[in-house]
């Protein structure tokens, strides 16, 4: 099992990189070259900039069983196509079940800004929201490690 971060604005890069270490996970911190992750302890690559390079270079790279950490649904749904596992920086895990409902609410979305109407956007983070996070990791973790 390997965690990887689709880090282009996560808010939860740290934390998932010393959950990772206390379960002796490794960790992909995969990004473009508008950000720097130097001085964390997890490999990191960086890939250029342009819509979704680090999104199907961390596609590219996971494998079933492995976790992905991202808000992209497009991701997540990649992601489970290949048996992975995946999670947004809030605690949601993404599943078969969910993912569907999540992708039309994106497109919906999009429909309404394209036609000039801005849905609300994300609330200022929370501390309740990096426990979610960190017990749904931790759950994870817990879940799938073993069964390799």
């Amino acid at each position: 099992m390997r965690i990887f971060i689709d880090a282009d604005g996560c808010p939860v890069v740290r934390l998932t990189v010393s959950i990772a270490k206390k379960h002796r996970i490794p960790v992909t911190i995969v990004c473009d070259t508008s950000h720097d992750f130097s001085g964390y302890d997890a490999e990191v690559i960086t890939v250029d900039k342009g819509a979704d390079s680090a999104d199907f270079k961390l596609v590219n790279m996971i494998s079933a069983g492995d976790i992905a950490v991202t808000q992209d649904y497009g991701l997540a749904a990649m992601c489970l196509s290949k048996r992975a596992h995946a999670l947004n920086q809030n605690g949601i895990v993404y599943t078969n079940d969910n993912i569907d409902s999540m992708l039309m609410t994106r497109h919906l979305n999009k429909k309404l800004i394209c036609s000039g109407k801005h849905p609300k956007g994300p609330k200022k983070r929370t501390d309740a929201q990096n426990v979610s996070f960190a017990e749904a990791l931790e759950e994870l973790i817990a879940k799938y490690s073993q069964k390799g």
